[in-house]
């Protein structure tokens, strides 16, 4: 019932032709179908009752992530209500929930400012939390900050004297400056730099130096719910792709008929519908095991890489010299396939953490 209640509204809210259209008119965010989809309870999807969301779980956030790939819908959804919201319920204090309140409401955005290097490494953070009296300084730069331009927010993971501090600091602090461009597939990230940045104890998510305590569970969230948002995207493109099948015509015949496209059609059907039960597994051992939830997250998210990028190749070369093309659509699954592909982790990331649980 949610997937189909998700699924008519985007396809009249936000099509793939409203990507175009904001990639065209150079916007990254759209305010008020974000307004939209808070009024729904997307936003509050993992936000307990009593903090005014409706708390319906991660599998739930992963239906509602599938379908948003399907037709590339831009929104702060990942960043706010899967990764920034799990993190704030790991705390359980007067000032999380209040937090947590604002982003069910969508008042409130968030940016996780995690990445420093060319890869996803939380490990090898190198910004600085320097003490200073009851508070501390930040310095150092984050990169590939997605929704980083636009948040209210940010989620900033530090290096503190005995291991990493996670803060929450609003992205308009002094001395935080923040460099927005648009990714390949036409949404937001930002470099940002902190030059002396205060930041007070209450700025602190957690416990000082234990950071993972309140990120890991956050990172899981947000990997299986873009695993999803790609598994989502593979079908959008299978479906486009098959549609076209169905329609072309070489030699008076529909290529659909082609043995060798339906073979090429049909492996790729049965790759899209294993990686649908990844996901779906993510999301029930995130939901019912979380602590074990590791192995199953990584499995889905490396499967979902894959997938999607098997998804799009066969859209482009299945759809020949007009797949290549801007005016088609396919090309905005190939790129939201590529970003996708590196955000929270690339496939040789998950599929190290896949061999490590697995004592390879």
């Amino acid at each position: 019932m949610l997937a189909d209640m998700a699924r008519g509204f985007l396809d009249g809210a936000a099509p793939v032709k409203k990507l175009r259209e904001m990639r065209d008119a150079g916007e990254r965010h759209d305010a008020a179908l974000w307004k939209e989809m808070a009024d729904m309870g997307w936003a509050g999807v993992l936000v307990p009752e009593e903090a005014g969301g409706s708390d319906m779980g991660f599998a739930a956030a992963n239906v509602i992530a599938e379908e948003m790939g399907k037709t590339l819908a831009v929104s702060p959804f990942l960043s706010t209500a899967v990764i920034a919201a799990t993190a704030l319920r790991q705390v359980s204090d007067d000032r999380a929930k209040e937090a947590l309140g604002r982003i069910a409401s969508g008042e409130a955005t968030y940016a996780l400012a995690i990445d420093e290097g060319i890869k996803f490494d939380p490990d090898a953070t190198q910004l600085e939390a320097k003490a200073e009296g009851n508070g501390f300084r930040l310095n150092g730069r984050k990169q590939f900050v997605v929704d980083g331009g636009l948040a209210e927010r940010l989620l900033v993971l530090a290096r503190t004297d005995a291991g990493l501090t996670l803060f929450d600091i609003p992205a308009d602090r002094a001395s935080v400056s923040r460099d927005p461009s648009d990714m390949i597939d036409a949404r937001d990230a930002a470099r940002i730099t902190f030059e002396n940045v205060e930041a007070t104890g209450e700025d602190v998510l957690g416990q000082v130096d234990q950071a993972m305590t309140v990120l890991k569970p956050a990172l899981e969230a947000g990997q299986a719910a873009l695993a999803a948002e790609m598994t989502g995207l593979s079908a959008g493109a299978f479906d486009m792709t098959v549609g076209y099948l169905k329609e072309r015509k070489q030699f008076g015949v529909e290529i659909g008929r082609f043995q060798a496209l339906q073979h090429r059609a049909a492996h790729l059907w049965c790759e899209i519908e294993v990686t649908a039960s990844a996901i779906l597994n993510a999301g029930r051992m995130l939901d019912e095991d979380p602590e074990n939830a590791a192995l199953a997250v990584s499995i889905a998210k490396a499967r979902a890489t894959d997938t999607a990028k098997l998804a799009v190749i066969e859209g482009v070369q299945m759809h020949g010299g007009i797949g290549m093309t801007d005016a088609y659509d396919m090309g905005f699954y190939m790129k939201r396939a590529r970003v996708g592909a590196e955000w929270l982790g690339d496939y040789s990331y998950h599929a190290e953490r896949v061999a490590a649980a697995r004592g390879f």
